[in-house]
């Protein structure tokens, strides 16, 4: 008798799920078998917010959406999964937990086992509760440090991949047109090679991590009229193609960033969420991007509701899909019912449709989303015992001894120090009189997009989770000797004069008064800084000038200190504050980074990304001004800036001589050479940032009178010197001709190495020959610096 052997076989793996075959394969498979609907719920997302005892994800409700109903979605499948933590505070852990029981539903609800992409807001940190909250993009620019702010970004995207999250919608790479605008605290400066190198740095760094990093705002944004969010943008052609696109170009070729939100804006009357030559004919058939294009939230819709170029919401998705957008965020509105509807009525073409899923699935399949095995569990509950939630709590750290570190270094780099008669270092001041609205304010020291100002205010019963120590008790730290007095003095925005007797009263009694002001980060009007916070003029908020002007009349010195997230004119305060120390909300870390520069302990190193203007009606108006922009015996208005662009102070002085150049003449396509030398001539250790600016004194188009095409830090011991050698490609030197081709000219340049764009140390004339030469997005992007 023969026995029965039970022989065990291995069902055929679907095509799509094997990643032994190549990824265009796998998606072709996996679409070809899909059905309508299953297509188009992969092309949405659904706001939700974390379960605080370790449930699945609830929807989250907002005032522009209609309640979402997830039973009847999800066995069609679903793309992505909205903010799951940054919507309302809940434990790290838990909130990983919840989300994985989320995707664990999701993936049993549809046929294919397809889970969604978990998005995050990382603007300044993972916009999680108890996350670290780093200092905002404006202070990474201050740093002119890309190496710091790539291992920032690496450190951000590991905590979010630890608790499951996919893609991070950041950096902002909108450059600074005009400081009003409420968003300027969430940009990294005003010059577009500023912002191109440490925004690249950053997407490095996140996408080190496995996140996906998101591009934003594509583009145009910041260019609104009148600095009013979500204003039209007059741009012309040769704004956006030279100011506006190269940190998006850089960022593409050099970063590795594997998404793009379109901003709201329209240019010209063309929304940028319906402009197929922007998303499409530039984005992909130009520049080459494979990745995904994601809405900003609710921005197809805004087609509709808002620009008014789509007569419904199908039209309006039809529109966006047309022009490259591939998925609709925070949620189902028009990609949903009105576009199967419009599919069905032969208004939208199923190709579109696929186009976009091809994008997403890919983007899936790279994330490893599709692979057989895939699992929920993310790296930080590695051996955790995940049935019991309450013995989960408190066991993630999104704050630890590594991350404040970081945001350490970040912060007491992008300190900038704009004046001093001397005054500073202090030493050891027996009496020190506090004032102002932000001595005493801990979330001073946040942006607009920090977990505590974004989210947390709408939860005032709960702790913020983490230590945002006030500038009060980081001074009380840094001088244990000093007495130390307080005085609020006024408000930030309430414009209250009652206090400001006191606050002089007490800097009378003082050997120094330290004077905190600046900005409350907000949303829509909630703030002085922040999204949908734009301001009227470049005055400080409320009654702080008022606050200001009588301390300096008081007798006693004054350090002015700002923490702000965009900069201010400051009146008499330029010429009569002893110091003027400038921050841009600079996180956790931030007021002890401040008390350091004002004993002493750290020597300031910190340049300016952003001009601080001198009157606070000369907007809208940044160095890079042709001259035109400049001040004239035709206007009365002068826009020349307090403390231009690049300016920053140190505790020691450097000499900058022996410039030379390899050779004065270069072809077209050929580079320049020059080297000098620095040399540390003061009594500390300190950090020189020498700084190269292109001058085109003839162009056939109107250039600006200087810009920067690149920077490097120097730090020297006393008394050491360094020679500096930079090469420099004649295509830094291209721009957009008449013809709308980037172009490089023979003729002369200028090339300065400066300390600012108002301090130019030294300067040499070269010049270009032969003939024009036509470059496009893969010239080269930087002056290349070498320390000997």
């Amino acid at each position: 008798m023969t026995a029965n052997v039970a022989v065990e076989t291995t069902p055929e793996i679907p095509l799509w799920n094997d990643p032994s075959h190549p990824v265009s394969a796998r998606v072709d498979a996996l679409i070809g078998a899909m059905t309508l609907q299953e297509k188009i719920a992969q092309l949405y997302g659904v706001w939700v917010g974390a379960s605080a005892n370790g449930g699945e994800v609830a929807p989250h409700q907002h005032d522009m959406e209609e309640a979402v109903d997830l039973d009847a979605l999800l066995p069609s499948g679903l793309g992505q999964l909205t903010r799951p933590f940054g919507t309302a505070p809940v434990d790290p852990a838990l909130g990983a937990l919840s989300l994985l029981r989320t995707q664990t539903r999701i993936t049993s609800a549809n046929r294919f086992g397809i889970p969604a992409v978990a998005h995050e807001e990382c603007l300044a940190g993972f916009a999680a509760w108890g996350a670290t909250a780093y200092p905002v993009p404006l202070s990474w620019g201050a740093t002119f440090d890309p190496d710091v702010i790539r291992r920032m970004a690496a450190a951000i995207g590991r905590d979010m991949r630890a608790v499951g999250v996919h893609q991070g919608l950041a950096p902002v790479l909108d450059v600074v047109r005009d400081a009003r605008w409420g968003r300027v605290e969430e940009t990294i400066g005003e010059d577009p090679y500023l912002v191109g190198t440490i925004g690249t740095a950053y997407v490095q760094g996140l996408e080190s991590a496995g996140i996906v990093a998101t591009l934003k705002h594509f583009v145009g944004y910041s260019a609104s009229r009148a600095g009013r969010n979500l204003a039209p943008s007059s741009v012309g052609p040769r704004e956006r193609a030279d100011v506006l696109l190269p940190p998006f170009e850089m960022a593409i070729r050099e970063g590795g960033a594997r998404s793009v939100m379109h901003a709201y804006t329209d240019i010209d009357g063309v929304p940028a969420a319906a402009d197929e030559t922007l998303l499409t004919g530039l984005l992909r058939d130009t520049w080459g991007f494979d990745g995904t294009v994601v809405a900003d939230y609710f921005g197809i819709a805004f087609l509709k509701t808002l620009h008014g170029v789509a007569g419904d919401f199908a039209d309006a998705a039809g529109a966006a899909l047309e022009a490259g957008v591939d998925i609709e965020l925070p949620t189902v509105k028009t990609f949903g019912a009105p576009l199967a509807e419009a599919v069905a009525e032969g208004r939208v073409p199923e190709a579109l449709i696929d186009r976009a899923l091809r994008r997403v699935l890919a983007q899936k399949a790279e994330l490893g989303l599709l692979d057989r095995g895939w699992s929920p569990v993310p790296p930080a509950f590695d051996g955790a015992d995940l049935d019991d939630p309450e013995a989960l709590r408190g066991k993630i750290d999104l704050d630890g001894p590594e991350n404040r570190e970081l945001a350490r270094e970040i912060a007491e780099k992008a300190v900038v120090l704009l004046s001093n008669d001397g005054t500073l270092p202090l030493g050891r001041p027996r009496r020190i009189a506090l004032v102002g609205p932000n001595a005493t304010e801990p979330s001073a020291v946040l942006g607009c997009y920090s977990f505590p100002q974004h989210v947390g205010v709408k939860y005032p019963d709960i702790p913020v989770g983490i230590e945002l120590p006030d500038l009060r008790a980081s001074l009380t730290a840094e001088f244990p000797d000093a007495e130390i007095t307080v005085v609020r003095g006024t408000g930030v925005d309430d414009g209250d004069l009652s206090g400001i007797a006191e606050a002089v009263d007490t800097a009378r009694d003082a050997d120094i008064v330290v004077v905190a002001l600046g900005d409350r980060a907000g949303l829509f009007g909630r703030g002085t800084s922040g999204e949908g916070c734009d301001a009227e003029s470049l005055a400080l908020p409320g009654a702080q000038q008022q606050l200001l002007d009588a301390l300096l009349d008081s007798g006693t010195p004054v350090v002015t200190v700002l923490l702000a997230g965009r900069p201010y004119a400051l009146g008499r305060a330029v010429e009569d504050s002893a110091a003027i120390v400038q921050s841009f909300f600079p996180g956790v870390a931030g007021t002890r980074a401040i008390a350091g520069v004002l004993s002493g302990r750290t020597n300031p190193s910190g340049r300016l990304p952003v001009s601080v203007p001198r009157t606070p009606g000369s907007q809208p108006t940044t160095y890079l001004g042709a001259p035109l922009a400049q001040a004239s015996e035709v206007s009365n208005i002068d826009p020349t800036p307090a403390f231009g662009f690049g300016h920053g102070l140190t505790y020691t002085t450097f000499a900058w001589s022996d410039l030379t150049v390899d050779a004065e003449e270069a072809p077209t396509d050929g580079e320049f050479t020059a080297s000098l030398t620095v040399r540390n001539t003061g009594e500390r250790t300190g950090t020189e940032v020498v700084q190269l600016y292109l001058h085109d004194p003839v162009a056939s188009v109107v250039q600006p009178v200087r810009r920067l095409v690149g920077y490097t830090r120097l730090d020297l011991e006393p008394g050491e010197e360094r020679r500096v050698r930079v090469t420099v490609p004649a295509d830094v030197a291209s721009f957009t001709g008449r013809d709308g081709h980037r172009i490089v000219e023979p003729g002369d340049l200028e090339l300065c190495l400066a300390m600012s764009s108002t301090d130019t140390r030294l300067t040499a004339t070269v010049t270009l020959t032969g003939p024009v030469r036509v470059v496009d997005h893969t010239r080269r992007f930087h002056a290349e610096f070498s320390v000997e």
